[in-house]
C-alpha cells in the first residue's frame, strides 16, 4: 500500500453524508414514541459507523491490509475506490460504482427508503383514527417500517463492508425484531381479536409469495 496515495480523512464527507442519510429517514420516519427514537438512533449509529470508514479512517482495511496485500497485490488499498471490497474481490477492476455489488446495493437501499416512505402516511393516518395499520404496505407485512431501515442497511453492507458495520448488522436485527414483538404485544391488547385476525394472515417480516406459500410466515 502507498501511504502518499491515502484517499481518506475527509472529515466533512462523514459529517456531510451522516446527516443527509440520518435527516433523509427521519423525514420519512417522524419519530414519535421513545421506541420510534430509538429504531432511529441505531439505524443512525450504523450510518456514522459506516461513513466514518468510508470517507474518514479505514479501520478494516487497515486492519486487514497484510491478507488483502497477500490475496490481492497491486491493488492499492488505500484508494478509496478500493473500500469497495466485494468488488475488489470479486475481480471487478471497472469502476466499482458500475460494479454487481454496488448497482445490487442500490437496489436495496432505494426499495429501503421507497418502503419507509410508504409506510408511514399509512401509520400516521392510523394513530390519528385510534385504527390499526393494516393497508398499503401494512396489508403485506406486519412490520415494513423495521424492514426498511434493515433493508437499506443490508444495502450499504453490499456497498460498503466494514468490520463494525457487519458486527452490528446482526445486533440490530436482533433489536428490531425485539421492538417489533414489544409492539405486537401492545397491539393485541389494544386491538384484541382485531390484531388477532390481522396476525393470523399477515407475515411479520417476510411477504408471502401469492401461490407459492400458504398461511402466515412469522
Amino acid at each position: 500500500m502507498n501511504p502518499t496515495e491515502n484517499d481518506y480523512g475527509l472529515w466533512p464527507m462523514v459529517i456531510l453524508n451522516s446527516a443527509f442519510f440520518i435527516f433523509f429517514a427521519f423525514s420519512f420516519f417522524k419519530p414519535q414514541s421513545r421506541r420510534d427514537w430509538r429504531t432511529l438512533g441505531l439505524y443512525s449509529g450504523f450510518i456514522v459507523a459506516l461513513f466514518t470508514e468510508m470517507y474518514g479512517f479505514p479501520l478494516t482495511i487497515y486492519f486487514l491490509s497484510g491478507w488483502l496485500t497477500d490475496k490481492f497485490p497491486g491493488v492499492n488499498w488505500l484508494a478509496h475506490d478500493s473500500g469497495h471490497l466485494l468488488e475488489m474481490m470479486f475481480g471487478w477492476r471497472g469502476n466499482p460504482h458500475f460494479g454487481p455489488f454496488h448497482m445490487l446495493s442500490i437496489l436495496f437501499i432505494g426499495g429501503g427508503f421507497w418502503l419507509l416512505s410508504a409506510s408511514w402516511p399509512v401509520l400516521y393516518r392510523a394513530v390519528q383514527h385510534n385504527e390499526l395499520a393494516s393497508s398499503g404496505p401494512y396489508a403485506r407485512i406486519r412490520h415494513p417500517q423495521y424492514v426498511a431501515f434493515l433493508l437499506v442497511m443490508f444495502g450499504f453492507l453490499l456497498q460498503w463492508p466494514t468490520l463494525i458495520t457487519v458486527l452490528m448488522f446482526p445486533v440490530l436485527l436482533i433489536v428490531y425484531v425485539r421492538l417489533a414483538r414489544a409492539e405486537e404485544r401492545e397491539a393485541a391488547e389494544r386491538f384484541g381479536a382485531q390484531w388477532r385476525e390481522y396476525a393470523s394472515h399477515t407475515p411479520g417480516f417476510i411477504p408471502q409469495l401469492t401461490g407459492l406459500t400458504q398461511g402466515s410466515r412469522k
